[in-house]
């Protein structure tokens, strides 16, 4: 997460998986927030519930650009009665052609009772085949682990969302191992 555009620092932020699995979502993610190689904060929360708690977002990226996006994803999911892909492509559309939203440096993780979806600042609305969602820099740590724990384990959902962050905070040094997971 990112305190200034301007800082000559690199931006590296967070580890946010979620995933659907026997009719759960789950969605979770560390709590560290960085600012080039300092650690600024252990325990800030980057996963929220929306549209009275049916769906749990995730950000990575620039905080302020992500809680612009998120408000903006909020009022896309009031518009559309709820319905997650619409509201998503909707988002990504106007992310890709406003000139504001444009410029935000962000990626939204979505998951719903029977939606996983990725939304990006390039107007990429993703729907992994496996149902498994990760962004940030532990991500693909995250990922890994979860598609290995999906097809050798029996864990549910927010087990596998758990394990899978802790293995990421384990590797990636912008990820800990403060935790915070949503289930629906």
């Amino acid at each position: 997460m990112s305190m200034s555009r301007k800082s000559n620092s690199a931006v590296h932020s967070t580890t946010v998986i979620g995933m659907l699995r026997e009719g759960k979502a789950a969605l979770g993610s560390d709590g560290q927030m960085t600012l080039g190689n300092t650690v600024l904060k252990h325990s800030t929360r980057k996963i929220r519930p929306l549209y009275q708690g049916s769906i749990i977002t995730g950000f990575a990226g620039a905080t302020a650009d992500a809680v612009t996006l998120l408000d903006r994803f909020e009022e896309k999911l009031d518009a559309y009665s709820g319905r997650v892909e619409r509201a998503a492509v909707e988002l990504a559309r106007d992310w890709r052609t406003d000139k504001y939203l444009r410029r935000l440096e962000a990626m939204l993780a979505v998951v719903s009772s029977d939606r996983a979806l990725i939304i990006s600042g390039t107007g990429d609305v993703i729907e992994p085949e496996d149902g498994i969602v990760a962004i940030g820099s532990g991500s693909m740590y995250a990922l890994a682990a979860a598609r290995a724990l999906l097809r050798q384990t029996s864990l549910s959902a927010r087990e596998i969302v758990e394990e899978s962050l802790k293995i990421a905070a384990d590797i990636c040094i912008y990820t800990n191992d403060h935790i915070v997971v949503e289930e629906l």
